[in-house]
C-alpha cells in the first residue's frame, strides 16, 4: 500500500469531496445538513475557504480517502485569531490515521498563519443510535480539544433531537498583542 498523501484541495476535487460527504447527510446526524449540495455548491465552498483559510486532502493513489479545513469562526476582527475546524473521513476508511494525518497538518498550517484557538462543533448524543455515536467528540478529546460547551437538542434529523457540543484546542500562545493572522496564501 503506498503512502497517504496531505496536499491543499482544489476546485475539480468537489466531486471526490461530495462521495465523502455525502453519506454523512444522507445517513448519518454527524452534520446537520438535510441535503447534498450540488458539485458546483461544494467548488464555490471550497474557493471561498481558500481566500484565506487551509482546505486539505488526504489522498492515496489518485484517491481522496478523507478532507479536513478551518474557515472563519466568527465574522468579527477580535475572532481572527479562531477558526472552526471540520474534518471527514470516507466511511470504509476509518480507523486509519487519515484524521490524524489531516489534523496534524492542518494545524501546522494554523500555527504558521498565527491561529491560536481550534474549536469544532460536534453532533453529540446521550444515547448512540444508528445515526450518531460520540466517536468524532472521542476523536478529538484523543487530538487534545476540550469540552467547553454543549446545546442540548438543538439539531433535529431522522425525526430525532441531537444535541451539539463545542471543542477547543489552543496551538498558540495569547499575547498581549498577538501577531497579525496570515491567510494561507501568504504561507504557501
Amino acid at each position: 500500500m503506498t503512502e497517504i498523501k496531505i496536499r491543499m484541495a482544489t476546485e475539480q476535487d468537489a466531486k471526490q469531496l461530495l462521495n465523502i460527504y455525502a453519506p454523512y447527510i444522507k445517513h448519518t446526524a454527524i452534520t446537520f445538513e438535510y441535503d447534498v449540495p450540488s458539485v458546483e455548491e461544494f467548488q464555490n465552498r471550497i474557493r471561498n475557504i481558500q481566500k484565506k483559510y487551509p482546505y486539505l486532502v488526504a489522498e492515496r493513489d489518485g484517491e481522496i480517502l478523507g478532507y479536513s479545513y478551518a474557515h472563519e469562526f466568527y465574522g468579527r476582527a477580535a475572532y481572527d485569531w479562531c477558526v472552526e475546524t471540520t474534518i471527514y473521513v470516507k466511511m470504509d476508511c476509518k480507523g486509519q490515521g487519515i484524521g490524524k494525518l489531516l489534523y496534524q497538518q492542518l494545524e501546522e498550517l494554523l500555527k504558521q498563519m498565527n491561529i491560536i484557538n481550534l474549536n469544532s462543533c460536534i453532533a453529540y448524543t446521550e444515547e448512540e443510535d444508528e445515526y450518531l455515536t460520540n466517536q468524532s467528540e472521542s476523536f478529538h478529546r484523543h487530538f487534545g480539544y476540550q469540552l467547553v460547551g454543549r446545546f442540548h437538542k438543538c439539531g433535529y434529523k431522522f425525526d430525532r433531537w441531537y444535541d451539539m457540543i463545542w471543542m477547543e484546542k489552543m496551538i498558540g500562545e495569547h499575547s498581549e498583542k498577538p501577531d497579525r493572522v496570515k491567510s494561507i496564501l501568504e504561507i504557501l
